[in-house]
């Protein structure tokens, strides 16, 4: 009835691309995300019309691309596939579709060409082949094939998308009701999973688990571990940033522009307003929280306008007079000028400030700015919310940044340079990992997605995760079953 096929995303966490094939031989892709970090060293190519060879499979039938949410590891090859000459519909929810225009301009512009005409004509092609869908609602995407985009709860927009593949030879011509539902009965609902929400996050609600499915396609980033819970993770924030004001220090937080970043300003507004209610006049209330990134900036007031989204919680706070994302502490930097100012005068002054800014794995951005002239700093706290892929300078910051606290010489990372150099950068500062602001379920929420169907389903593929994470989510999965006396084939693409 189907094949699948993955061209991302089975190797580790990025690059998210599956192709869902039909017998007729029409297909069409689920993502097409831009593979980072090591992941990307093997893709290096001069032969491609951007200078990067990122779409080395046959396009030809694929009928349409099917977008689960903006992350620029879901997205950000849709560039090189309209390069390549893909011309049919692209189709996201509607948050997801008033986003992606400014993601990919982004995008262009940082990794490929800063050429107006070239962002130019790649927008114009994006925005005629953009079909903006609401959540819940069937869409024929072709003969034989149906797509439902469901709250995921991870970003702004964010989705997993219900497939349902019916057989071709019976859905030609007028059907008698008795048919139409034998060939409901026959089809099969595949569901791809893009990536799932964390249960209790800020702002926006958590994914409900879809009444049934024959096959999952699953993330798996942190299927191997627990996040902690919401009081501790926020204890634990507030605990760096009192340190970063004894030491007279910046807290700096690496964030994704699109949901971390606005996730970060909801939980620091609480804790200043909270600090502030019950401690009267404190440090907090002074405290500047930087973000530094027009995108960030940009994409905070889309959250706002389209505030209907957000949980029950978030919208009281709104109701009450609270402004969760715009508040007194709360600057922005945007101009470049502005920015190259600012990174001067925290190394210079060592004035505490939390800053946000991109990237979220240090891999370029504003950010790298901060850590270059920062890191070597013992008054300066990083502070990771978000996974750090392998090869990214995030990783290698986790990896040997503690050893500094630990009395040990310190650790280094290596930033990559325009023109081809590298940096080695001293790690000083006090390094921090706060898995609880991940978006991404835990292997608990991982769980209970399957767990709260009510038909479960028969095969699963796991995707989008390293190895370990991989295989402990397969054993955790087989268990499930095993203890409901169920059958299931649990894959782990290669």
């Amino acid at each position: 009835m189907y094949s699948i096929r993955h061209h991302g995303a089975v190797s580790g966490v990025t690059g998210s691309c599956h192709q869902l094939t039909l017998d007729s031989g029409g297909s069409v892709l689920i993502d097409c995300g831009l593979f980072q970090g090591a992941e990307s060293f093997d893709r290096e190519s001069e032969d491609s019309g951007f200078g990067q060879k990122q779409i080395d499979f046959d396009i030809s039938n694929v009928k349409a691309l099917l977008v689960t949410h903006c992350h620029i590891d879901h997205v950000g090859r849709i560039p090189y596939l309209l390069a390549a000459g893909f011309n049919g519909p692209i189709y996201a929810s509607r948050a997801t579709a008033e986003l992606l225009p400014q993601v990919i301009e982004d995008a262009i512009k940082v990794g490929v060409s800063r050429n107006r005409q070239i962002i130019t004509s790649v927008l114009r092609r994006l925005k005629k082949q953009l079909v903006a869908v609401d959540y819940n609602d069937w869409q024929a995407v072709m003969p034989g094939l149906k797509a439902r985009f469901k709250v995921a709860g991870h970003i702004l927009g964010s989705a997993y998308i219900e497939l349902d593949v019916f057989p071709m030879q019976q859905t030609a011509g007028r059907q008698s009701p008795d048919r139409v539902m034998s060939i409901r009965e026959q089809s099969k609902r595949v569901i791809f999973s893009g990536d799932l929400g964390a249960p209790y996050s800020p702002l926006l609600p958590a994914p409900k688990s879809p009444y049934r499915c024959d096959e999952l396609i699953i993330e798996s980033t942190y299927g191997d571990r627990m996040h902690e819970g919401r009081k501790l993770r926020r204890k634990r924030l507030k605990a760096v940033v009192e340190r970063c004001l004894q030491n007279k220090g910046t807290v700096l937080i690496p964030a994704f522009s699109i949901g971390r970043t606005q996730e970060l300003l909801y939980e620091l507004e609480d804790i200043i307003a909270q600090t502030d209610r019950i401690e009267g006049d404190t440090l907090w209330h002074h405290l500047d929280v930087i973000v530094d990134s027009p995108l960030a900036s940009r994409f905070t007031e889309h959250y706002q306008r389209l505030k209907h989204l957000w949980d029950a919680e978030a919208r009281r706070k709104v109701s009450s007079g609270r402004h969760p994302l715009s508040f007194e502490n709360l600057l922005t930097v945007n101009t470049h000028q502005e920015h190259t100012r600012l990174v001067q005068y925290l190394k210079d002054s060592g004035r505490p400030a939390i800053v946000i800014a991109a990237s979220g794995m240090c891999a370029g951005g504003r950010m790298q700015n901060y850590l270059q002239q920062l890191l070597p700093d013992e008054r300066t706290d990083v502070v990771f919310v978000g996974y750090q892929a392998k090869g990214t300078p995030g990783r290698d910051i986790q990896r040997y940044g503690p050893r500094f606290s630990q009395g040990k010489p310190p650790g280094y990372v290596v930033f990559d340079q325009q023109g081809g150099s590298a940096e080695k950068v001293d790690i000083r500062a006090g390094i921090y990992t706060l898995s609880g602001y991940s978006a991404h379920a835990d292997q608990a929420g991982l769980v209970n997605f399957v767990k709260r169907m009510r038909h479960w389903p028969k095969h699963i593929r796991i995707v989008h995760g390293d190895e370990d994470a991989k295989q402990q989510l397969k054993s955790v999965y087989l268990q499930l079953y095993d203890d409901h006396a169920q059958d299931v084939d649990v894959q782990i693409p290669q």
